[in-house]
C-alpha cells in the first residue's frame, strides 16, 4: 500500500515568493555575525530541514556535529589560518592581495559551527541509485547542506561554508572516525545584515554568469539564443540583478 499523494498544487503567493527571496538573497556570511546565540528551537528546525533533504536511495549519509567548544573552534580556526596563507600563494599576483583581504570564516564570531558528514556505508554496499554513480551519496549530503542553509535565511540566520582547510586537521578536531566523510563546515548565526550583492562578485573576484549563456538544448553546445526562453533568462536576470524580480516576475 502507498501512502495517499499530496496535492500538486502552486504554493500561497506568500510562501512561494518566500522561497525564492530565501534563495535569491542568501549569501555566504563571514564577516557579519552577532554573538547572540541561536535557541535550540532554532537550531532544531534548522536540522529538520537538512535531514529532509533529497537522499538517493533514501540513504540519509547525513550527521551534524554540533561545534560551540571554544577550543575546538580554535584548532579548527588554526588549520582555516594554516591553510588560508598556502592558498594565497597559488593565485596569481594580480588575485592574492584580492584574496588576502577577503574575509573568508566567521568560525570563531559565530555562535555555532556545524559540520555536516556522510557515511558512505550507512545503506550497505549496494544501494538504488548509486549502483552506477558512486558519488551520489556526497552529492545527497550536499543537499542536505543546502536545505539547512535556505531554512537558516528564512530565519534570518546567517551561514557561511568553510572549505579552506586540511579536512583530516577538522576530523581530527572533532573526533570524527576514519570511515566518515566530513563535506562541509559551516558558521551559523545571527547576522548584521545580508549583503545585497555576493561579496566575490562585489570585490570584482568573479562575474555572475549569463544564465541563458548555461543552457543547452537537446545536445551540448546547441545554443538557441534567440528562442523565448532565452529572452525570459535574460529578462529574468536582470530582474535579479535589480531586485525587481519578486514583485515583477513573479506571476
Amino acid at each position: 500500500m502507498t501512502d495517499a499523494l499530496l496535492p500538486a498544487v502552486p504554493l500561497p503567493e506568500a510562501e512561494r515568493d518566500g522561497v525564492y527571496r530565501a534563495i535569491l538573497t542568501r549569501r555566504d556570511t563571514r564577516g557579519e555575525f552577532l554573538p547572540d546565540p541561536i535557541s535550540d528551537e532554532v537550531l532544531s528546525r534548522l536540522l529538520i530541514a537538512a535531514h529532509h533533504a533529497p537522499s538517493v536511495g533514501y540513504m540519509q549519509p547525513w550527521s551534524f556535529v554540533l561545534v560551540r567548544d571554544q577550543a575546538v573552534r580554535t584548532k579548527v580556526h588554526d588549520a582555516f589560518v594554516k591553510a588560508h596563507a598556502e592558498a594565497a600563494m597559488m593565485f596569481s599576483e594580480d588575485k592574492r592581495d584580492i584574496y588576502r583581504s577577503l574575509k573568508l570564516e566567521g568560525i570563531l564570531e559565530s555562535p555555532v559551527n556545524i559540520c555536516v558528514t556522510c557515511d558512505r556505508d550507512r545503506a550497505g554496499p549496494v544501494v538504488i541509485g548509486r549502483t552506477h554513480i558512486p558519488t551520489m551519496d556526497l552529492f545527497s549530503s550536499v543537499c542536505a547542506v543546502e536545505n539547512l542553509w535556505l531554512a537558516a535565511r528564512a530565519e534570518g540566520l546567517g551561514v557561511g561554508w568553510v572549505s579552506i582547510f586540511d579536512n583530516d586537521t577538522v576530523r581530527e578536531a572533532l573526533g570524527i572516525p576514519p570511515q566518515i566523510l566530513p563535506i562541509a563546515y559551516l558558521c551559523v548565526g545571527k547576522v548584521r545584515g545580508y549583503h545585497k550583492t555576493p561579496e566575490l562578485q562585489a570585490a570584482g573576484w568573479r562575474p555572475r554568469l549569463p544564465l541563458d549563456e548555461l543552457v543547452h538544448y537537446d545536445h551540448w553546445g546547441e545554443a538557441r539564443p534567440d528562442s523565448a526562453l532565452s529572452e525570459l533568462l535574460r529578462q529574468d536576470q536582470r530582474a535579479v540583478a535589480e531586485g525587481r524580480f519578486i514583485d515583477e516576475r513573479l506571476p
